[in-house]
Parts: C-alpha cells; sequence; structure tokens
C-alpha cells in the first residue's frame, strides 16, 4: 500500500503556487503589465519557445484587474523580444495614438522583474470594417469576412477596392481590369494595418489616373493569417493558395462586379513573401495571371531559413536558385513582371536573388524594361512604410504598360482630394 501512494505521489503534480524549479542555468524572469480597467484575458508572446515563439496567445497573464503578471524561466544572459496581445495578432497593444507598439526587449538576469504601462489595445477588426468609411479610403471598400475555402486550412477575411469612378452613372456599363493582393489588412486603412501605416493604395491609384498614367483597377485583396508563410511560398502551401484565388474567388469576383476577365486584365501584387507568390502565380499560372508587381520579394528564402525556426540546419540553397538550376522556373509567353527591393533592414539581403534573377530572365531572351523589371531603391527599408512610398511604380507598371518610371526614390505621395 504505502508502495502505490509513493508512485501516485510521483504521477500526480502537486496543486501548489510554488514557483516552478530552475536549473543551474536557468534564471526566473517576471514581466508585468499595468492595462486598462476591464480588459480581458490578456497574453505575452515573444521570442522564445515558452511563448510560442510568437504565439499570439504564447502565455497567458495571472491576474484579473489592471495588472497583469508572467513569471517564466530563461537562460541567464538570453534576450527576449516580446509583446503583449488579447489572444490574436489583431488585437495586440498599441500606444496611445492607436499604433502598434514596439518589440520589448530584456536580457535576463536572475529575479529580474520589468514593468510595462500599456495604454490599451487594437479594437476588434469587425468593428473597423463595419466602420469602412472612417478609414479615409479614397473610393468604396467591400469586406467579406471568414471566407472559407476547400483549398486552405483557415477562413480569411477578404477586401475589394471599387475606385470612386465605379459607381458613376457614366461608368454604368465599364468593366475594370483586377490586381489580387497578399496582406489585404495593410492596404487601404491604417487602423488596421500590423504598423499603424498603410501602402495607401487607393490614394496611389487615383495619384496614376488623375495624372492620366493609367485607368483604375479593382483591387482584391485577402487578408493573411496565422498560416502566412505557408500559404505564401510557392514551395509550401503556395499551390493550394493559388487554387483558391483561381477557382474559387476569382470566379466570385467576376459574377459579382464589373471586372474584365481576361489572363491580360487580371494581376497579381504582393510584399515579402506575398511578392514570392505574386511571381508563382505569374509563372505558373500565367493562363490567368498577366503581369505581378512584386515589392522587396523574400528571395533568400530557403530550406534553411525554415528549419533555423526550429534551431536546425539544412540545405542554404535559395528555393528560387534550386527552381532555376533544375529547371523548374519557366516564364510563360507575354508575361510582364516587375521586381524591387530597398538596401536597408531585411532588404538589405536581397540583391544577390534578384541579380541572379536578372540573369536568368536574360537567358530566357526576355528583355528588361520590356518583360520585365528589377528596381533598387536605395536606403528604403523592409516595412508598409517603405511600401507605400514606392507602390505607385508597381500600379504603373502593371497598368499603363511600357511607359518610363521616374528615378527610384524620387516618390510622388502628393495628396489626392
Amino acid at each position: 500500500m504505502k508502495r502505490l501512494l509513493l508512485v501516485l505521489a510521483l504521477l500526480v503534480p502537486a496543486c501548489t503556487e510554488e514557483a516552478p524549479i530552475i536549473g543551474d542555468d536557468k534564471v526566473s524572469v517576471t514581466v508585468i503589465a499595468n492595462v486598462p480597467a476591464a480588459t480581458g484575458p490578456v497574453y505575452l508572446a515573444g521570442s522564445i519557445e515558452e511563448l510560442g515563439p510568437w504565439d499570439a496567445n504564447g502565455l497567458i497573464m495571472q491576474g484579473q484587474g489592471t495588472e497583469r503578471t508572467a513569471t517564466f524561466s530563461m537562460d541567464d544572459g538570453e534576450e527576449l523580444q516580446y509583446k503583449f496581445t488579447l489572444g490574436e495578432w489583431s488585437r495586440e497593444a498599441v500606444d496611445e495614438n492607436k499604433f502598434p507598439l514596439d518589440n520589448f526587449i530584456l536580457t535576463a538576469s536572475e529575479g529580474l522583474t520589468v514593468e510595462h504601462d500599456i495604454a490599451g489595445f487594437r479594437p476588434d477588426m469587425r468593428v473597423l470594417m463595419d466602420d469602412w468609411e472612417g478609414s479615409g479610403v479614397i473610393g468604396t471598400l467591400v469586406y467579406e469576412q471568414d471566407v472559407e475555402s476547400a483549398f486552405l486550412e483557415l477562413p480569411r477575411h477578404l477586401s475589394v477596392w471599387l475606385p470612386r469612378d465605379y459607381d458613376a452613372p457614366e461608368n454604368a456599363s465599364r468593366r475594370y481590369r483586377v490586381i489580387y493582393m497578399t496582406d489585404g489588412q495593410n492596404l487601404f486603412d491604417p487602423r488596421i494595418a500590423n504598423t499603424g501605416t498603410d501602402w495607401g493604395v487607393d490614394e496611389a491609384m487615383m495619384r496614376g489616373v488623375e495624372a492620366g498614367e493609367f485607368e483604375s483597377a479593382i483591387i482584391v485583396a485577402t487578408w493573411s493569417t496565422d498560416q502566412r508563410f505557408e500559404d505564401y511560398s510557392p514551395w509550401h502551401n503556395g499551390p493550394q493558395y493559388a487554387r483558391f484565388l483561381k477557382e474559387e474567388l476569382k470566379p466570385r469576383i467576376d459574377a459579382a462586379f464589373r471586372t474584365l476577365p481576361e489572363r491580360e486584365n487580371t494581376f497579381a501584387m504582393g510584399s515579402s513573401m506575398g511578392g514570392l507568390m505574386a511571381m508563382y502565380l505569374v509563372t505558373s499560372h500565367g493562363d490567368t495571371f498577366s503581369a505581378c508587381g512584386c515589392v522587396s520579394t523574400h528571395t533568400p528564402l530557403s530550406p534553411n531559413v525554415v528549419a533555423e525556426w526550429t534551431g536546425e540546419k539544412a540545405d542554404p540553397t535559395p528555393y528560387l536558385t534550386r527552381d532555376i538550376e533544375e529547371g523548374r522556373l519557366t516564364i510563360p509567353e507575354g508575361v510582364r513582371m516587375f521586381f524591387d527591393y530597398g538596401t536597408e533592414t531585411l532588404d538589405a539581403e536581397y540583391g544577390p536573388g534578384h541579380e541572379e534573377l536578372r540573369r536568368f530572365f536574360t537567358s530566357q531572351g526576355l528583355e528588361e524594361g520590356e518583360d520585365f523589371l528589377i528596381r533598387e531603391y536605395p536606403g528604403a527599408a523592409h516595412n508598409e512604410a517603405a511600401w507605400r512610398a514606392r507602390v505607385g511604380d508597381q500600379l504603373t507598371w502593371m497598368l499603363a504598360g511600357n511607359v518610363p518610371l521616374p528615378q527610384a526614390g524620387a516618390g510622388t505621395n502628393r495628396e489626392v482630394e
């Protein structure tokens, strides 16, 4: 009987409030968040395994009032970057101006306690979507929430932007070209955009129209999900995402709006991983998409980059390089492609990959300036503000055809009434 009780004691955890036992190389760290009254459950998300890493609901903080606390162990001297959320990235902590906070950073040491005053959290996106006019958008935003797909695991929101001339009586029979874009939450509404800065695609579109550079187009923008990487990677779930666009979404859009559905009037655009997806849509589905705008395209992506997220090692050869070397990357006749990148932050790593693309395109008989364009923007970083500054160049390339673009960095972001 004593032996049975001993075994049970080893198997059943004790229900105490004592701190977990920490090894010799571990230290205890406490993070305190002072939040507004009536705030719901608060979560700590960050760069260490215990916080996800970077899961929006990584570690629930203790307490129900205005003070929330999380205590956990880390390696002595280890750096942690972290944020606070209400369980979703769409509900992360913001400052007094409703802009998302930068990552907090600490270096672990025994007994370290850090405290933060949090002004609030992003409001529920659905409230902002209902108040689309409050975004200041030029034109009309049509939202569809939680769009399901037979090809994708997670539902996603959808933004359809209609230019302000779409509903003009004189345009009642006019049809429009369509650009399909990724990361739709970042394109039109600064209240929703991840960094508090939207791309201003609506403004850039109307600047081009008013300057007589091109005719307006409809923007169909799918929001990203927690599976953004998998969905936008051509070497992971990207083929399924492409089927969602081609087989499910595009037919619905063509039925609901006055579109020009033909290949020559259908384009793709995105940034970073979204740039890879835009290129994939044109090169692998050239029967549907005829041109792409690839912004800060993440050309270094490789099996090793993916493996490093789990602390492992793999082949460092970029996927694009392997596709070129093994003959898997082909260019359909008549497509047009625009790639760009900056020279700061993550974009500083993108030059070699784009030079490789330039050599490959040229070897395939493509003419730069006619069939493709690759442009470097000196001083530009990897963020929405940088993309906002040059999105007009991408729109001009796709919608105006082969017209000379202004010098890189010149910018045309004047206000539109």
